[in-house]
């Protein structure tokens, strides 16, 4: 007789029905896994066996053979211990045959019996809810697990005899509850930083449109204090933007205990990150940091100083919102919708445009050039604000501290993106909740300047060198700072507004 159990496998946040068959037979006293397992689930067999043994239970003396079918799928991780282990135990009869039916199951074994946590329960919950299953997983992971449905049937054990106790009826279980992630304090706040007050505008600009930004200014003058203040001004997470930032995490195995947060992602790695950490990779194809902010913000602090073919691996997702992971074996795509943000020094020193500041190696001129060539054109073509920050003077220190704090900026900032939510659901526009976001044929009917508007944009395009993205950049600019002003049509101080933020750009660009 042939005993199945289903689990999951997955391909990026999406997941594929795997049937554990285990058959026991007379032959030589073997235990094989076949079905294209690597090597973490080949291992699962003496995990398996150690974690019978320590339930009580003893392998029979027979051949056993476990068939994880689909054979051509690529099955990888080690959540495929706990259904090859309740498939062995309902074969020699420890377990009623029937009483896995209707269960996904998932989950890795220790030794001593004890069911320890996997990565990917979250999306494996919504597709076993979606099939009509209920779930069994670690108890680790259950908080994350009940996020899927309040109807989604699921059994969180700690450990082989539990669940066996479970299905005997001397022990009954209980339905995890979500968990949610408390705060860990304070958030950092707009009102720490003194001055700046053109870098805080630009910021807000920036969090009402969902807009890539970057910063050139000294060391010291706040650039990273001001990046690091930017979650504090977004608005929370919608649910379905939650469910998908959690499955990343989920798959990534970053919820720690199972428990989820409404706030946006902020991911800052650090500037020796490779190509695989930033856009995702490695033997198993994991999500990398575009990836794991999504919906959120992801800061590159001395940008310069990332691989240029780092940095230049962003430019396809940063326009649509996804990457794909190819490989020989299999081809993985991750949402990665994230929010640039960008911080550098004007030159390798920093002190470039200090008055009186002269170079000892060349002008300072092509110093300034030289170091900023290191980005891609590009890459620059695609981030919409372009500011300079201004060293902190003693006296903007002594002043006492912004009346205005973050929850200020932060309610105009929702205001705006809710206008755009509504505008874009209207226009039916499914995941387009920006007006970064927005394709540009949408744009170019939702953002259409008229009269003096369009004749200095058509100006400007001109003496700026506009590309087709760059114009369609400054379009989504200025329809943030006209939803942000409450206004229905983009006039023309919106428009000059939004080509200001462009110059710095224009100015390096002649300059290198």
């Amino acid at each position: 007789m042939v005993v199945r159990v289903a689990t999951v496998a997955f391909e990026g946040i999406e997941t594929r029905p795997v049937d554990v068959q285990v058959q026991i037979a007379n032959g030589g006293v073997v235990f094989t896994v076949v079905g294209l397992a690597d090597k973490a689930v080949a291992e699962s067999r003496e995990r398996v066996r150690s974690a019978l043994t320590a339930s009580g239970l003893a392998l029979p003396a027979r051949r056993i053979t476990v068939n994880l079918a689909p054979a051509d799928l690529p099955k990888e991780g080690s959540h495929y211990d706990l259904p090859i282990a309740l498939g062995v135990m309902a074969a020699i009869g420890a377990l009623p045959t029937d009483a896995l039916a209707g269960y996904t199951i998932l989950g890795e074994l220790a030794l001593d019996g004890s069911i320890t946590g996997v990565a990917g329960v979250l999306p494996a919950a919504v597709a076993a809810n979606a099939r009509g299953h209920g779930l069994i997983c670690p108890a680790a992971c259950g908080p994350e697990a009940a996020w899927a449905s309040r109807d989604l049937d699921i059994l969180a054990p700690r450990s082989l005899i539990q669940l066996v106790n479970h299905f005997s009826g001397t022990q009954v279980m209980a339905r995890p509850e979500p968990a949610i992630r408390p705060l860990a304090g304070p958030a950092p706040d707009l009102k720490d930083i003194k001055g700046q007050e053109s870098a805080k505008r630009a910021l807000e600009i920036a969090a009402a449109g969902g807009h890539n930004l970057i910063m050139n200014g000294p060391p010291g003058a706040g650039k990273s204090m001001l990046a690091a203040r930017l979650p504090s001004i977004l608005p929370p997470l919608a649910p379905r933007e939650l469910l998908e930032v959690s499955m990343i995490h989920s798959v990534a195995g970053q919820l720690s205990g199972g428990e989820l947060t409404d706030r946006r992602p902020f991911r800052a790695p650090h500037h020796s990150a490779s190509m695989a950490a930033l856009v995702g990779g490695g033997i198993n194809a994991r999500p990398g940091e575009v990836s794991l902010a999504h919906h959120g913000v992801l800061f590159l602090d001395e940008l310069p100083e990332f691989n240029p073919q780092a940095l230049d691996s962003l430019r396809q997702p940063m326009e649509t919102g996804t990457v794909a992971i190819a490989r020989a074996n299999h081809r993985v795509v991750y949402p990665a919708r994230f929010q640039l943000i960008g911080a550098m020094n004007p030159c390798r020193c920093g002190q470039a445009n200090d008055p009186g500041f002269a170079c000892k190696r060349q002008p300072n001129a092509r110093c300034i050039a030289q170091y900023q060539a290191r980005l891609s054109g590009p890459l620059l073509d695609r981030m919409d604000l372009h500011i300079e920050v201004p060293a902190v003077t003693a006296a903007d220190l002594i002043l006492p501290a912004p009346a205005e704090a973050s929850c200020d900026v932060a309610a105009r900032v929702a205001a705006a993106r809710a206008v755009q939510v509504e505008r874009y659901a209207a226009l039916g526009l499914v995941g387009v909740a920006t007006n970064s976001a927005a394709p540009p044929d949408v744009i170019e009917k939702v953002a259409r300047p008229e009269g003096p508007g369009l004749a200095l944009l058509r100006e400007a395009a001109e003496r700026m060198r506009l590309s087709a993205r760059g114009y369609h950049r400054v379009l989504k600019l200025a329809r943030t700072l006209a939803d942000l002003d409450g206004a229905d049509a983009i006039g023309r101080v919106h428009l000059a507004e939004a080509l200001s933020y462009r110059a710095h750009m224009d100015r390096a660009a002649q300059a290198a």
